[in-house]
């Protein structure tokens, strides 16, 4: 009989997770200047160039460029483009798009990585829910992360949020994972799933948890430059993302500036919020 081994979750020491947590606000830095120059007729090229500068700045080294060959410090996507996105000089935003940004830093060879999806310029108010349901649905996952806790909570939680707030499609070829030495490692983490199943979380575990949603079906497909991800049915999705220790104190929050306890108290004793997207 095949015996079923959970995969092996890195864990840091402290002064580890604190190199972690300098990279983060790194990220942070290059997330909010990037999404900042984010209006009509920037081009994603200039929003790449953007967070470049600012990882340079901080004399830390992006996570994305070279990796695998990747060709730029961000992934940028644009409407249905989900994950791994070319930023290109000829790709100009438009009024009514939204553009996701995922960035990632290295500092003394430990990784931090986050993602944000933002509207350019005006956009329906069925954009707007779906990137403030994506969001949410993250720090429902976000929330989840603490010691003792089962992977397949946060799992669970990511996509309780989601299907509290409506019929969206939430992208199941993609997801979080474990980071630390390396910015992509075990475990994968899912964004649906059973509580109380998977590997238990302990104290110096670090995830990257990142929901991926869809205002249509959850099918995907991969286009010619072997990177950029699409809705097959071409609808727009958003994606954001954090990286999350694990401690005794709860969630740390490595790549949000106030290492996530605004985003962590607004959830305090609430349920995911009923939200039904509308067709306007």
């Amino acid at each position: 009989m095949r015996v079923r081994r959970e995969p092996a979750i890195e864990v840091k020491t402290p002064v580890q997770l604190a190199a972690m947590a300098e990279a983060g606000q790194v990220v942070a830095r290059a997330l909010t200047a990037a999404a900042a120059a984010a209006v009509p007729g920037t081009s994603t090229a200039e929003l790449d160039a953007i967070a470049g500068r600012e990882i340079q700045a901080a004399g830390a080294t992006p996570s994305f460029l070279g990796y695998h060959g990747f060709p730029a410090t961000i992934c940028a996507c644009v409407n249905e483009e989900i994950v791994h996105g070319i930023p290109r000089a000829t790709r100009l935003l438009r009024d009514g798009d939204v553009v996701s940004i995922d960035c990632g830093a290295i500092v003394d060879g430990w990784h931090a990585d986050a993602a944000l999806t933002v509207p350019v310029g005006t956009v329906t108010a069925r954009l707007e829910r779906l990137l403030a349901t994506c969001e949410r649905a993250l720090w429902h996952g976000l929330a989840a992360a603490r010691p003792g806790a089962r992977l397949g909570d946060i799992s669970h939680a990511v996509q309780r949020c989601v299907r509290a707030a409506g019929r969206y499609g939430i992208v199941e070829d993609y997801g979080g994972h474990g980071i630390g030495s390396e910015m992509h490692m075990d475990p994968p983490v899912p964004n649906q799933g059973l509580p109380g199943r998977g590997p238990v979380l302990a104290e110096g575990m670090a995830l990257a948890i990142e929901p991926l949603l869809v205002l249509g079906g959850p099918a995907t497909r991969l286009l010619d430059d072997g990177w950029t991800v699409v809705s097959e049915d071409a609808s727009p999705a958003a994606h954001f993302e954090h990286t999350v220790a694990i401690t005794a104190d709860g969630p740390w929050v490595l790549t949000a500036a106030d290492g996530g306890s605004e985003g962590l108290a607004r959830l305090a004793g609430q349920p995911p919020r009923e939200l039904a997207p509308s067709n306007s």
